[in-house]
């Protein structure tokens, strides 16, 4: 357990921190511009409805819907200024973290690989194949680079499914058959999930993090070229004062409707939103669980988890570590850092809307927990910052909800209100209510702009820079509407989704934390009803009120409530392969990925199986060699114990 910082630590830190200062110039700055900023927008946004509804007098419910709109709008202002600040960064080439043209990781590409480094796969009933897949596909594109003998590969097994178990041991011994000679793959399977995939880290750290300077941690549907490992091992090299590297994953190898569009979406907007991010977190960004490289005698030391006091859902096992172990290592005074420049980095995804939902109500139920934890002493602010976020994007919607129903309910009010002229019997002129279209014009546009100029920078990098990979500019033109489209009308679904396991959470309602389905399934329509109907239903009802008391408000609502009444069809839709296959043939929702990475990515290069295998059964895993991973605390501030340079 963690104890009180000593006077050396905070030398350490202290020092750690100007040294961060020379490396990422102007950090200080960066965040106080991006917070002033965002407090700015919010000022002028939460002015301007309080202007509005103050028309006639605030009535109790309005100052509700005032609060819950400045909080909004305020989390909507953190992601438009961290894009505008991605798009500035990269029209003007500059790297996010250093701000430099030339970035680190080309500097770096020079340095000899001399460290051990560990691929650590943790497992939980996934499928063999899959598995085995994605494993290969990583490994030929390690072994390619004629440097794959400083790396070791770790299955790390906590399946509970006897089926599947029985499967997984012949697939990772043919695995181990293949690469026999060419990169070494061990397999260890242990009885339970204790600790879930945390825990199945930290069991692999005492057995056998002492062997090994680095761990890259891959996720079971996780692909990453052999290059981008070399350069985060690289600048896990050149950097000693950082803890950790997160790279930004990208999904891929999708075949759905809604897995193409999701997957498009994120290679034309994600790596420019997080070049804003890595600017203003520098050296305190945030692990994402997956596709990052750790120091692993610093995550040993500093990053093992303890255990949240109470009962779940909001007690118990920390469920979303990540987020917990990068604080806990920028406690410790190790860096964190987001790294934008190393492409290469993929993963898959859900391929349909109820698949997708499934995974963020496992998501909503951890970052819950992190609001918790916003108060543990020492944390830098930083990932307290992230601790919120992380919950906001969840709450949100409920926020969201919040002021649809809460602003409905005041028009229906007012509509059905006489108008009160005279507020005293002593006030001698009446007090005549005047409609301000002016200011609602005003904010409505301001509100459209933070929620769209994002997607039209993105457009517009790609359009000036990579749109052959899209297809041409025109098909890049159509892709982006066609997704903003149907982003538009899928909002209300995850909208209604994510408030109600918020309200489930906080309700005492727990999760099961199983596999992700990542096979991009179809959704039937009795599935699709009996997610969705009570959705589409409590919709139909809530407009047919504000239709007969307040018609004109029909309108401006429909954006929310088409998508709900139409909720049963668009799931249905999102999981269908057909009008996926259809745009491919138009050459729509096209990314370059594939064809950049065709070797790692393409499914027909996927390995076939041996009949044979079924017999073959893995090799025992190395001999041990330990260390430990003491659980941390955090009701107090922890110690650091010493230097990064002397932990390598």
């Amino acid at each position: 357990m963690s104890g009180t910082p000593t006077s050396t630590a905070r030398r350490l830190t202290a020092r750690r921190g100007q040294d961060a200062t020379a490396r990422l110039p102007w950090l200080a700055a960066r965040r106080a511009l991006l917070a002033g900023l965002v407090i700015l927008t919010t000022l002028i946004g939460a002015g301007l409805m309080w202007r509005i509804l103050q028309s006639g007098g605030i009535t109790p419910l309005q100052w509700g819907i005032l609060a819950l709109f400045t909080a909004i709008f305020a989390w909507v202002a953190v992601g438009f200024w961290t894009a505008v600040a991605g798009f500035l960064l990269l029209l003007t080439d500059r790297d996010p973290l250093t701000l430099a043209r030339r970035p680190r990781v080309a500097a770096e590409r020079a340095l000899p690989i001399t460290r051990p480094t560990v691929l650590a796969m943790p497992i939980h009933n996934e499928s063999p194949g899959q598995v085995v897949a994605a494993l290969s596909a990583t490994a030929e594109s390690l072994i390619a680079t004629g440097e794959a003998r400083h790396f070791t590969l770790f299955v790390l097994s906590d399946t509970t499914d006897p089926a599947i178990a029985a499967a997984e041991g012949p697939a990772i011994a043919a695995l181990q058959r293949r690469l026999e000679g060419r990169l070494t793959v061990h397999y260890r399977r242990r009885d339970g999930n204790a600790g879930r995939k945390a825990g199945n880290l930290a069991e692999f750290c005492r057995r056998w993090g002492a062997a090994f300077d680095f761990m890259v941690v891959l996720d079971a549907d996780s692909r990453m070229d052999g290059e981008t490992l070399l350069g985060l091992v690289r600048a896990m090299q050149a950097r000693p004062g950082v803890g950790l590297i997160q790279t930004v994953p990208l999904p891929v190898r999708q075949v759905t409707l809604f897995g193409r569009m999701s997957q498009f979406a994120a290679s034309l907007y994600a790596p420019m939103l997080a070049a804003g991010q890595s600017a203003w977190q520098g050296d305190a960004a945030n692990y994402w669980g997956h596709n990052a490289i750790l120091r692993v005698r610093a995550f040993m030391d500093h990053a093992g988890l303890p255990r949240l006091p109470g009962r779940p859902p909001l007690g118990g096992e920390i469920l979303s570590h990540d987020f917990v172990e990068a604080a806990l290592l920028r406690r410790a005074g190790w860096e964190v850092q987001l790294e934008t420049r190393l492409a290469g980095s993929f993963e898959e995804m859900p391929g349909n809307l109820l698949d997708y939902a499934r995974r963020d109500r496992r998501w909503t139920q951890g970052n819950l927990q992190h609001l918790r934890l916003l108060a543990a002493p020492g944390l830098h602010a930083l990932s307290r910052l992230h601790f919120l976020l992380g919950a906001t994007a969840f709450v949100s919607s409920l926020l969201w909800l919040g002021i649809v129903l809460a602003g409905s309910l005041d028009a229906v009010l007012i509509a059905r209100s006489e108008p009160a002229y005279f507020g005293s019997t002593e006030q001698l002129f009446p007090f005549w209510p005047r409609a301000q279209p002016e200011l609602i014009a005003t904010l409505l546009a301001i509100t459209a702009t933070l929620l769209l100029l994002p997607k039209l920078l993105g457009v517009l990098l790609a359009l000036g820079r990579r749109a052959g990979g899209y297809g041409g500019r025109l098909r890049l033109a159509a892709s982006a509407l066609l997704e903003g489209l149907a982003a538009i009308l899928m909002a209300p679904i995850m909208m209604a989704f994510h408030s109600a396991f918020v309200i489930g959470v906080l309700t005492g309602t727990s999760v099961d934390w199983g596999a992700q389905d990542r096979e991009g399934r179809a959704v039937s329509w009795r599935q699709a009803l009996r997610h969705t109907a009570l959705f589409a239903l409590l919709g139909g009802l809530w407009i047919a009120l504000v239709y007969w008391q307040v018609p004109m408000l029909v309108w401006w609502l429909s954006p929310v409530w088409v998508g709900l009444a139409l909720a049963p069809l668009l799931v249905v839709a999102s999981g269908s392969r057909r009008p996926a296959a259809l745009l491919a043939r138009l050459g729509l929702l096209r990314t370059p990925e594939p064809r950049a990475y065709a070797g790692l990515l393409d499914e027909r290069l996927d390995p076939a199986v041996d009949a044979r295998s079924e017999a073959w059964m893995p090799g025992p895993p190395p001999p041990e060699c330990p260390g430990e991973m003491p659980s941390q605390t955090l009701s107090r501030a922890k110690a650091i114990k010493a230097d990064p340079k002397e932990t390598q």
